[in-house]
C-alpha cells in the first residue's frame, strides 16, 4: 500500500468519524428540541399587523386586556421584526410561566399589494420556525388586522405543516380578502388564488373574521363585502367559520384592534379557546352566537 494510498485511508476514516460525531450531535440536539416542544404548554397568540402598521399596532389592545385581567395574570409581550434583508429584530420577552404569551410579527416591508402579503407570509414561515426553536411551542392562535389576516391565510394555504405546528383559531379584524371590491362576483386575483389553495387549511382550524362597519358599507377604507368575501375561502375547509359586523363609533379600520367589542371577542373566542363553547356561561355564549351571521 503506497503512502498516498494510506493517507487517503486515514484521512477517509477521520472524516467518517467527524461526520458520525456531527449527527450524533444533531440528533441529540433534535430529539431534546422535539422533548421540549412535546413538554411545553406554552400556546402564545401570534398577531400580526396590515400594511404600513409596526410591531406597536397593538399596544393599546395588550395594555387592555393586561389592565382588565390582572387578576388572572398578565401576557407577557415579545415582539419581532423582520427587516428589509430577511433579517430577525426581537424585542420585548416572553415569561416561562406565561402559558399565553402575546407575540407580534411585524414587516418593515409591509405596502399594501398581493406581491408583499406572499413575500411577508414566506418570511412569516421562517420566523414562527424560529420562534419555535427558541420557546418549544407547539399549538399557538392567530390574530390579524387587515392584511395581517391576508398573511396569515397565505401562509396556512402554502407554508403551514401540521407536522410542525398546530393552530387552534385564527381571528382576522377587518381583513379585505377581496381588496377593493365590492362586489362577491367580481374576485381578484388574490382571491381566487386564495380559494384555490383553501383544500390546504387546517381542517380542524377555527376561524372568525370581524368587520367593521361605520356605515354598514365598509370602515372607513376596508369594505365590509370584501371582508365577507373570506366565506368562499373558509367555509367547508376548516371546522368552524364564524364572521360578525361591529359597528359605531370605534369601528373604523384602524380602530379595530382597540375596539372594546373587538376586545371582548379575542378575550373570549382567542384566549380561552372556547372552540367546544364549555368555557362560555349559556348567557354568553348565546349572545356571542346571535350576534354573528354565518
Amino acid at each position: 500500500m503506497t503512502k498516498s494510498t494510506k493517507f487517503m485511508l486515514v484521512l477517509t476514516v477521520l472524516l467518517t468519524v467527524v461526520i458520525a460525531l456531527f449527527g450524533r450531535v444533531w440528533m441529540l440536539s433534535e430529539h431534546q428540541n422535539d422533548r421540549a416542544i412535546q413538554k411545553s404548554r406554552m400556546e402564545p397568540v401570534i398577531f400580526v399587523p396590515g400594511s404600513s402598521a409596526t410591531v406597536r399596532r397593538f399596544d393599546d389592545l395588550f395594555a387592555t386586556i393586561n389592565s382588565e385581567d390582572r387578576d388572572k395574570g398578565t401576557h407577557s409581550v415579545l415582539k419581532v421584526q423582520v427587516n428589509y434583508d430577511g433579517s430577525l429584530t426581537y424585542s420585548g420577552h416572553v415569561d416561562s410561566s406565561n402559558r399565553r404569551p402575546f407575540i407580534v410579527v411585524g414587516f418593515e416591508r409591509n405596502q399594501d399589494n398581493y406581491p408583499t402579503i406572499q413575500a411577508d407570509s414566506e418570511a412569516l414561515s421562517k420566523v414562527m420556525t424560529d420562534l419555535q426553536t427558541r420557546y418549544h411551542f407547539r399549538s399557538f392562535s392567530a390574530v390579524g388586522h387587515s392584511n395581517g389576516g391576508l398573511i396569515w391565510t397565505d401562509y396556512l394555504e402554502n407554508y403551514y405543516s401540521s407536522t410542525n405546528f398546530h393552530i387552534r383559531t385564527l381571528m382576522t379584524l377587518g381583513t379585505p380578502f377581496n381588496f377593493s371590491e365590492t362586489s362577491t362576483t367580481r374576485q381578484t386575483t388574490m382571491l381566487s388564488d386564495m380559494i384555490d389553495g383553501a383544500s390546504s387549511l387546517p381542517s380542524d382550524l377555527v376561524v372568525y373574521s370581524v368587520a367593521g362597519s361605520e356605515d354598514y358599507t365598509d370602515d372607513g377604507t376596508v369594505p365590509v363585502q370584501s371582508v365577507l368575501s373570506g366565506k368562499y375561502i373558509f367555509q367547508k375547509n376548516v371546522a368552524k367559520y364564524t364572521q360578525t359586523t361591529v359597528s359605531g363609533d370605534n369601528a373604523g379600520h384602524s380602530k379595530l384592534p382597540e375596539n372594546p367589542e373587538v376586545i371582548n371577542l379575542i378575550r373570549e373566542l382567542v384566549l380561552q379557546n372556547p372552540n367546544d363553547g364549555s368555557k362560555l356561561t349559556p348567557k354568553k355564549a348565546k349572545s356571542i352566537s346571535d350576534g354573528f351571521s354565518r
